[in-house]
């Protein structure tokens, strides 16, 4: 725990999925939240999508955070503001792409969340 999971679409040529997971990994290991091991993030190019109905360039990128239940509203509040700073320096943004970038906090069930970790 916990589980980053970073969507991006795919007309945003300068963000380096490995770099951004690096440092959002690091961001979390920095917040004292999380053990490094523990940390385990993904990122998924999007190719089919729309915002909004203009037909204007626009682009994404969504984080969402995914950690056991029990974390205080304002550690929450802490770890969306620090990684949505990580994903803001995350490349140069076009400069013709309207973008969003937001990231979510998600609460998983302690009591049902099971996890074993195979270490040699």
């Amino acid at each position: 725990m916990p589980h980053l999971h970073m969507e991006y679409t795919a007309n945003l040529p300068n963000l380096n999925a490995d770099v951004a997971l690096l440092r959002l990994n690091n961001a979390l290991v920095a917040s004292g939240q999380f053990e490094e091991f523990d940390i385990k993030s993904r990122a998924v190019q999007v190719g089919a999508f729309r915002v909004g109905t203009e037909l204007d360039e626009r682009a994404f990128v969504h984080v969402k955070l995914a950690l056991l239940s029990g974390r205080s509203p304002a550690i929450k509040k802490q770890l969306s503001e620090s990684l949505l700073a990580v994903v803001q320096d995350l490349c140069e943004w076009p400069a013709s792409v309207d973008v969003q970038l937001c990231v979510e906090i998600l609460d998983i069930d302690r009591d049902s969340y099971a996890k074993t970790a195979i270490s040699h």
